[in-house]
């Protein structure tokens, strides 16, 4: 299973943080204790003041090519498990995400 789906308006993305890492990257998809799967990501930056959504959106921009306008946090601002929408045509960002994640 993805942790990601196209939805109206483009793509949902489900994925568990780890802040105050050693590097920022991709630890790969696992499960959360549902069954559901999780992008797992890490980042350096805290998790004070918002500073790891911040870099989180900014992390997914760069690695996507999308403007850090079109990342939006739907739930979990303050937890490390987050819903994230992606905005735009839904079959490119699935597109994107296959590659970035050798899916």
């Amino acid at each position: 299973m993805k942790p990601y789906a196209a939805v109206e308006s483009g793509v949902r993305l489900a994925l568990r943080l780890t802040p105050r890492a050693a590097k920022n990257g991709v630890d790969g998809i696992v499960q959360d204790a549902d069954g559901r799967p999780l992008l797992k990501l890490r980042l350096v930056a805290p998790p004070v003041e918002s500073a790891a959504n911040q870099a989180l959106i900014a992390f997914l921009a760069k690695s996507l090519s999308l403007r850090k306008a079109d990342i939006s946090i739907r739930s979990g601002e303050t937890s490390r498990i987050k819903i994230l929408h992606l905005a735009g045509d839904s079959t490119t960002l699935l597109q994107k995400l296959d590659a970035w994640l050798g899916s």
